[in-house]
């Protein structure tokens, strides 16, 4: 088998064994233009109900099919949940973004209905940090119903909320609407650009963006860099056994052998290796704090309300046009640009904003409710089966 796994610009493409899934219904299981076709092979059908990836050999049901199965074991993939400014429409519901990774799950925005965008698109109610771009409704309203929901479910774990300032007054207000008990604590946080937040392998980064009206954040998460990659061959030829000493090598110890060797970790482990940054503006001009936090991001998720002949208006109401956001993607030189947050009059077709930003910007796409994107380390962008 000679074929890439990857769609354009590599992401959101990693094939798992499982049936042969009803391919004429690809389209209305995944709305999204990520496919590699071949004659034998679609690559890229997502199964929600299994939350894996296939890649399935076409033909009847039961034919075999032989699959590259590729570890999962540090997953990274956004799940867009609401992709309309200001109000919903029929095609798109307003803002909220669910990152997922290696199980944990973040919630940036909580429009009005992403509750049931969550229920939809199986994003899990487990989830334990909410975190605000800002306050402006179409933002934030849906956490009431979402918090409500969790208390009926029984939850008891602690929700953390995460905001700019103003975030206690706007948040508690949400927390005590409808009189209602929550059977779970609430913890409040306000948080200053650049206010890191360590987390188990990546930091979570808030900056500060440009948005009209109101006290606003962007945030990045940012791996932790990465160990390099072990040499099992090369140790198998040094007659070093498989076990502990491996471990002990990787992690960056000197190891001695039996025979009076010494080995040094830099003979069988690589360089170090850079962790994965993915950055999300909320809504914002463009700015240079977005550029410089986006600098060589995997994938950068920026507003793109207007097209270029509201040019004016993206800048009185404190928003970006296409064209604008990528450019911040080409100044930032970023792997990837995902667009969200349309203006109602590209509801149902975005396509003059895709083609507003390609010209400024090739590895671009527009963001419908329900698209899902698997953010690859650099070096498995392409993998060969």
């Amino acid at each position: 088998m000679d074929w890439c796994c990857g769609g354009k610009g590599g992401f959101g493409l990693v094939p798992l064994l499982c049936a042969p899934p009803r391919f004429a219904a690809r389209e209305a299981l995944f709305p999204l233009r990520e496919w590699v076709v071949r004659p034998d092979f679609v690559v890229g059908i997502r199964l929600l109900s299994t939350d894996c990836w296939c890649a399935a050999k076409l033909g009847p049901p039961g034919v075999a099919v032989r699959s590259f199965l590729y570890s999962h074991s540090m997953s990274l993939s956004l799940r867009f949940l609401g992709t309309a400014a200001s109000r919903p429409t029929v095609e798109r519901n307003v803002a909220a973004l669910a990152l997922m990774r290696e199980g944990e799950t973040l919630l940036f925005d909580c429009g009005e209905g992403t509750q049931r965008q969550m229920m939809r698109y199986h994003v899990s109610f487990a989830l334990a940090d909410v975190f605000f771009t800002h306050f402006h409704a179409d933002h934030v309203i849906g956490i009431i119903g979402l918090m409500r929901t969790m208390a009926l479910q029984g939850r008891t774990d602690v929700l953390r909320l995460w905001g700019p300032r103003g975030a206690t007054r706007v948040l508690r207000r949400a927390e005590q609407f409808g009189f209602d008990r929550l059977s779970f604590p609430v913890e409040i946080a306000e948080l200053d650009p650049d206010q890191a937040l360590r987390r188990n392998g990546y930091d979570l980064i808030p900056f500060g963006v440009d948005h009209r009206g109101s006290a606003s954040l962007g945030y990045a998460l940012v791996e932790q860099t990465r160990k390099g990659r072990f040499n099992p061959e090369l140790a198998r030829e040094m007659g070093i056994p498989e076990g502990p000493l491996w471990g002990q090598i990787h992690r960056g110890n000197a190891v001695s052998l039996p025979d009076g060797r010494r080995i040094e970790p830099s003979v069988l482990v690589g360089p170090t290796r850079p962790g994965r940054r993915v950055v999300i503006t909320g809504d914002t001009r463009p700015c240079a704090a977005t550029t410089e936090m986006a600098r060589n991001a995997d994938l950068l998720v920026h507003e793109a309300t207007f097209g270029e002949e509201e040019a004016a208006r993206a800048a009185e109401t404190g928003h970006s046009t296409a064209r604008e956001a990528a450019s911040v993607a080409r100044d930032a030189d970023v792997r990837r640009l995902v667009l969200t947050h349309f203006s109602a009059r590209y509801s149902r077709d975005a396509s003059e904003l895709e083609r507003e930003a390609r010209e400024v910007f090739a590895n671009v796409l527009v963001a419908r409710d329900g698209t899902e994107i698997d953010v690859p380390y650099a070096e498995r962008i392409c993998v060969e089966c």
